[in-house]
């Protein structure tokens, strides 16, 4: 590993070397919001005589290069004034520079949601960066802000179906998308089964997705990058927000330790559906059962000095079902959720060099047990992930962004856990079954502008992983049986897996308005989640590579043509991939996760290929009053595996032919804003009985082709309203009163307080949300229906839809003071 780190660095001297033309001087800092202290992200700076231009990183650093001389600087970021600096630049100079947002009417001044003509310029495609602002003007499901719903409204990302948040992007499976919650993964991103998300969108700060071409910093999954970074808190003023849902309600404290020095965030999150439910639960079927799901999210970060800063997070959530029924002596308690935590230590060792180093902590398990008289059992499975990661960020000159870093995690894998006991007795099940791994990655990578027409990014990345003991190999004969156990030592090697993971991307800029983007993309996926369902669900298992289950490759090829109009207020695109996979894991059929007793969890699994294709469409206006999207997406999904389908191809569950979104948002004033979402998706798919036969007296089923069956299509709309009273204007009608009642009782008016402080700073809203307002019954599952008898000829078979949501109402109350 110290070999590779020396060559990155040797990499990186000759980079500097053969870029130097002149001597250059650079402008480097730090971009924060003035009112709270937060660091922003993507602030674009431009260097106005060079037509140069840079962005802000994910801690808000920025650096520039120029010749000495007399230089425009031009700062913006969307939603804030734009900042105008004369530099005369002589040597390298240090410029942190404070945002002030907008204030200005809405009446009188169009909204901006991002900045030029970024998405054109840079040499990322198949990316988009969301701000929260923007995602909580969408309508959402029963009022609760979700971040993956909103992602779902992207072309190239489909859902699966209402009550379910995992996400299929290009092709890909849930696995195959690494979701990072202040740079530590999160393995189960869902509440209450896939209804609602585990991220609140008050403690977020930005989101980031990235579809295709995804730079060697990230690793790990096949295929996407979502990247969400929580917020700092503010280091000005102390300050509560929060919102009163029908189901859930939410708060955050945030506030200074020392000001403008350090600061803090807590937010926590939870529903009270059985609370509410209890009444009618109790006189229904369903007696005895109770499900909530909470979640807390935690920030602090501390400013040592302009060089150094660190921030520790961390995130805990779970879902909690119970039941009980004391009739039967019968009870059941599952609860499963994510922790996480992550130290971070940002240094700046000079006006071109940033550096972040992380260690993380992140934890998904699921637990079912259930007692029934003196019996009890239990079922466990989960990850924990132990994470050291360090990177770098040079920028030797204007036309080079320099990235290098290594990244080591140690895997803890719990695939099924069995354990039972009657009394004192307890049942021999074999040992739990622990997995270990190492995963190590080292990368380097340029984004590069050749020309003022040709920018490239090129990057390499190199990752290795290594399966280790304590493990134990059961060697089974034709019939099943154990004949032998080979056993490995506590970090004796198992399997050994590595290789290199090439990513390039290239723009070549017609004029500033129109670009061509392509890129390539390898990427091996270490760990692996195993399904047998059509949906991502806490029962899922993780599992690393072994020697029967071999690393997931990719290799994505993608094509983009970018064209902005109208000054920018519209940016469209057109992009087209082909991507292949190989090593897909499938349970083979009839294997349950519970067969690992006396078992190794990859016995049950069978490998295949898969390949997919399309093309995805943008539309979106970007500034004013009236804002929004229009996403479609044309696309094929293919699997193979020899031991499913006969070995024959066949379109994958989350196949969906075509795609569409419409998302809009209306400003009127400062006080009503209006929020449309309808979206249109083929049917996905599934495998369904053709008929039925008569065998040794019993009726079964004769199964057609692996998702030979396609469900209707799927479409529905949302809307929401939301009201602002102008409080502004009501405290000032109340002090006009007070002042002319003052007068008339002859009393000072000159220093009248109509409110307390904090009750000054006070601002709330309602929002009003209908989901599926046209009341669809889109398909959730399909059931078959038996009647009559096969024996007298009088029995018909059919088939009924279940449909999960029709028109759904919601209101909620958020506040701030």
């Amino acid at each position: 590993m110290f070999g590779l780190k020396k060559r990155v660095f040797i990499f990186l001297f000759f980079i500097s070397f053969f870029t130097f033309r002149a001597q250059n001087f650079s402008i480097s800092g730090t971009v924060k919001d003035a009112k709270n202290g937060e660091t922003v992200i993507g602030a674009t700076i431009q260097l106005k005589e060079l037509n140069k231009v840079a962005s802000s990183n994910q801690y808000g650093f920025f650096s520039i290069s120029a010749p000495k001389g007399k230089y425009t600087l031009i700062f913006t970021y969307f939603g804030y004034k734009t900042i105008t600096r004369q530099i005369d630049l002589e040597k390298n100079t240090s410029l942190n520079i404070a945002f002030t947002s907008s204030e200005t009417n809405l009446d009188e001044v169009e909204v901006t949601t991002k900045a030029g003509n970024e998405n054109v310029n840079n040499t990322q495609m198949s990316a988009v960066n969301l701000d929260m602002t923007e995602i909580k003007k969408i309508p959402a499901f029963m009022g609760e802000v979700d971040i993956l719903k909103t992602i779902q409204l992207l072309p190239g990302v489909k859902n699966a179906g209402d009550g379910n948040t995992g996400f299929y992007v290009r092709g890909g499976g849930p696995d195959q998308n690494l979701i990072l919650l202040d740079e530590a993964p999160i393995y189960n991103a869902s509440h209450l089964m896939g209804f609602f998300s585990v991220f609140n969108g008050d403690a977020i700060k930005n989101v980031n997705l990235i579809k295709g071409g995804m730079p060697a910093q990230y690793g790990g999954r096949l295929s996407s990058v979502l990247d969400i970074t929580m917020k700092d808190g503010n280091n000005q003023n102390f300050e509560v927000d929060g919102g009163i849902g029908l189901i859930a309600s939410r708060i955050t404290v945030q506030g200074p330790i020392v000001k403008n020095k350090s600061s803090f965030i807590v937010s926590g999150r939870r529903t009270y559906i059985d609370v509410l439910a209890k009444p009618w639960i109790e006189k229904s079927d369903f007696k005895g059962t109770s499900y909530f799901f909470y979640d807390l999210n935690g920030k602090f970060n501390y400013i040592l000095n302009d060089k150094n800063r660190i921030y520790l997070s961390g995130y805990y959530g779970r879902d909690q079902f119970l039941f009980k029924s004391e009739e039967d002596n019968f009870h059941t308690k599952i609860p499963w959720g994510n922790a996480s935590g992550c130290l971070r230590w940002n240094h700046i060792f000079n006006s071109k060099l940033f550096s972040n180093a992380s260690l993380v902590f992140t934890n998904y398990d699921f637990s079912f047990s259930a007692i029934q008289d003196d019996f009890e059992a239990t079922i466990k499975s989960g990850i924990t992930d132990y994470t050291a990661k360090y990177d770098l960020n040079y920028f030797p000159n204007s036309r080079h962004n320099i990235k290098t870093g290594i990244n080591y995690i140690f895997h803890v894998f719990v695939p099924t856990s069995v354990s039972a006991k009657q009394g004192e007795t307890v049942f021999d099940l074999g040992k739990a079954a622990k997995l270990y791994g190492h995963d190590a990655a080292i990368y380097v990578s340029d984004d590069w502008e050749i020309s003022q027409k040709i920018k490239v990014n090129a990057g390499l990345r190199f990752g290795n992983f290594t399966q280790v003991g304590e493990f134990d190999r059961y060697l089974k004969d034709f019939t099943g049986k154990i004949t032998d156990t080979v056993s490995y030592k506590r970090g004796e090697v198992v399997a050994n897996y590595n290789g290199l993971e090439p990513r390039f991307s290239m723009r070549y800029t017609f004029n500033q308005k129109t670009s061509l983007k392509a890129a390539y993309t390898r990427n091996f996926q270490y760990i692996h989640l195993a399904t047998i369902s059509s949906v991502s669900l806490p029962t899922d298992v993780w599992m690393p590579c072994t020697e029967l289950i071999k690393p997931q490759l990719s290799d994505q090829y993608a094509l983009g043509f970018f064209r902005n109009f109208k000054e920018n207020t519209y940016e469209t695109s057109v992009e087209v991939y082909y991507k292949t996979m190989t090593n897909q894991i499938e349970y083979k059929e009839g294997a349950q996760p519970s067969d690992n007793v006396y078992d190794n969890p990859d016995n049950a699994f069978t490998y295949g290929k898969g390949w997919a294709y399309g093309a995805e469409f943008f539309v979106k206006k970007r500034t004013g009053k009236f804002t929004g999207w229009i996403g479609y997406t044309l696309s094929w999904t293919w699997r193979q595996f020899d031991d499913i389908n006969y070995g024959e191809k066949f379109l994958a569950k989350y196949d969906r032919r075509h795609d569409a979104s419409v998302v809009l948002t209306y400003d009127a004033n400062k006080q009503w804003n209006f929020g449309a979402v309808w979206v249109y998706g083929s049917g996905n798919r599934g495998t369904l009985p053709n008929g039925f036969f008569i065998y040794e007296g019993s009726q079964s089923h004769d199964y057609g082709l692996r998702n030979s069956y396609q469900f209707v299509s799927y479409h529905r709309m949302d809307l929401n309203v939301t009201f602002t009273p102008d409080r502004a204007k009501k405290l000032e009608k109340r002090k006009q009163a007070l002042t002319e009642q003052y007068k008339l009782e002859g009393k000072d008016t000159t220093n009248i307080q109509v409110t307390k402080k904090w009750a000054r700073n006070f601002s709330n809203s309602f929002t009003l949300s209908v989901f599926n307002a046209y009341n669809r019954y889109n398909p959730y599952f399909i059931y078959i229906t038996r009647q009559g008898d096969f024996t007298n000829g009088t029995l018909e078979v059919g088939a009924k839809q279940v449909s999960l949501f029709p028109i759904l109402p919601s209101l909620t109350w958020n506040f701030k003071f």
